[in-house]
């Protein structure tokens, strides 16, 4: 990336990394903490029906903090490259609903979890998403060659 935009590049990783920051703190260290929700692994009515794959976890479950990251680092990179590769939504969109599914597959979620964190990712991934286009747009550089 940094290769095909130089400088931009070098700050597109950064608001990428600024993209997650804000998605994994705004849904693990403000959301969860407030709603205080039980995995499905560790709630005692559904213990022997989830078939758990991974190990639990003791954190909460509300939102999903693996949808919310996922969903915000695909948003923002789709988002801020969509004019450079046409095609970076079908493959950023389907990493993500992948990803948050996985998330209910193993028992560490409930759908409404990795639902409302899918949400939050997109928002927060459209909005520095927005900001960077705003700022650093990425064009590709035409490169100059000794014929011209």
């Amino acid at each position: 990336m940094p290769m095909n935009f130089g400088k931009k590049g070098w700050l597109w990783c950064l608001g990428f990394l600024i993209t997650f920051g804000l998605t994994d703190s705004i849904s693990a260290d403000l959301i969860k903490p407030f709603f205080h929700r039980l995995r499905p692994c560790n709630t005692s009515e559904l213990m022997g029906l989830v078939h758990i794959i991974v190990p639990c976890g003791s954190g909460y479950s509300f939102p999903s903090s693996h949808a919310s990251n996922h969903f915000g680092m695909a948003f923002f990179g789709a988002w801020t490259l969509k004019n450079t590769y046409k095609s970076i939504w079908w493959i950023a969109v389907p990493w993500a609903i992948i990803v948050s599914y996985a998330q209910v597959y193993v028992g560490v979620h409930f759908p409404l979890d990795v639902t409302c964190g899918a949400a939050l990712g997109i928002g927060i991934g459209l909005i520095t998403g927005t900001i960077f286009n705003r700022y650093f747009k990425l064009i590709i550089p035409v490169e100059i060659s000794p014929n011209n």
